[in-house]
């Protein structure tokens, strides 16, 4: 039997202790804690484990006490939850109002509790947010629109969500600190020592003016699979997702696609055609899983009801031939660009009856595009607007 000698019954604490005793993502610990909670499937847990035939039945219970048993010897969440509050931190679990109530798609896959340093009301904060992510190998263009993105988009009052990483999400979340704005990072390890050390003062700037959040409990390692499963939280607590930049296999599509299956609009930024960088944005955006995305109003829109403003109506530069119909167009057409012509000449040039000309010339100057010279007609230099 394990001798653990925190207050069991404490939901807090049983959610903290299975945070540490299973892994990101395991769905048969989440199952299990869903139908007895967090206290409940603790002390289950712990009966199995003394038992000497638990690992004998073959099945995912089974193979699941066979994970979590060698973990509950060192078993210390009150001192895990103790060395938070030592960094100003909270640990949140789902009962806590200030849940993000996005990760509940998440079902038996959520998160046991969050590990926060910084703001703890991610609820507040995810209510109108976006994900922001791309490559660790960013270019200068991905940097730049980035940039620009988030610029906007905290101007518009978004909250920006990216994971903490080299690259793009390092200048999502620079931008937001920049420009004033609040801004989310999701680590795949503890809080306790911000990933990657390159990192560290972008990092505390984020827990200053937003947060920085793990599932994992302070202390725990990041490792490859550990940031694959720290993306379905990205993924799932915000209300749209934008792959900036991402190569073909890019952890970042891997953000996208779990974003796309929990039904969140995703989109994707396009770039160079030669450019690697963007070669994962291009296959979301062929494959139908984004939509394209340009511009800061077009990210907002993207995430629509839940805080999403919508983007204004694309219009090219006006030209003074819009709105003219086809025998107005060809008129004008005919007529030389830097002297005067009479009727019966622009009639054969444009190849039309003499009265489908002056109806069209008579329409021209209604237009500010054509003047008489005389008894001849002459473009005007300075079409009215």
């Amino acid at each position: 039997m394990s001798t653990v000698t925190f207050d069991r019954d404490d939901p807090v604490l049983a959610a903290a202790a299975w945070s540490r005793l299973a892994e990101p993502g395991d769905e048969t610990a989440g199952a299990l804690v869903t139908h007895l909670g967090a206290a409940g499937a603790l002390a289950w847990l712990m009966d199995q484990s003394g038992c000497a035939d638990a690992g004998q039945r073959g099945d995912a219970l089974a193979a699941g006490v066979a994970r979590w048993s060698p973990r509950l010897a060192d078993l210390d969440p009150s001192g895990e939850v103790a060395r938070l509050t030592r960094f100003g931190g909270t640990v949140l679990v789902p009962a806590d109002p200030r849940w993000p109530r996005g990760l509940d798609d998440l079902g038996a896959s959520a998160p046991f509790a969050l590990w926060v340093r910084g703001d703890p009301d991610l609820a507040g904060a995810c209510r109108r947010s976006v994900a922001v992510v791309g490559a660790r190998a960013s270019t200068s263009y991905g940097e730049h629109v980035t940039g620009q993105l988030v610029s906007g988009l905290t101007d518009r009052g978004f909250t920006v969500v990216s994971g903490g990483a080299y690259g793009i999400d390092a200048a999502a979340h620079r931008s937001a600190v920049v420009h004033g704005g609040h801004t989310i990072a999701l680590m795949a390890g503890g809080v306790d020592r911000f990933y990657p050390q390159g990192n560290h003062e972008l990092l505390r700037r984020v827990a200053d003016s937003g947060a920085v959040v793990a599932e994992v409990p302070p202390g725990s390692t990041p490792f490859k699979q550990r940031f694959l499963a720290r993306n379905r939280l990205i993924a799932a607590a915000t209300a749209a997702t934008v792959v900036v930049e991402a190569a073909w296999r890019s952890g970042a599509l891997s953000t996208a696609r779990r974003a796309a299956d929990l039904l969140r609009p995703v989109g994707a930024v396009p770039g160079p055609v030669t450019s690697m960088a963007s070669g994962g944005c291009h296959q979301l955006l062929r494959d139908g899983v984004a939509t394209c995305v340009t511009d800061a109003a077009e990210a907002a829109e993207l995430a629509g009801s839940l805080g999403g403003d919508a983007a204004p109506a694309r219009a090219g530069r006006a030209d003074h031939t819009d709105g003219l119909a086809d025998v107005e167009r060809v008129v004008l057409d005919a007529l030389p660009a830097r002297r005067s012509a009479d009727v019966a000449s622009l009639a054969r040039v444009a190849g039309r009856s003499l009265p489908e000309v002056l109806g069209a010339l008579g329409i021209l100057e209604s237009r500010g595009l054509v003047g008489t010279d005389g008894a001849r007609w002459r473009r005007s230099r300075r079409p009215a607007r």
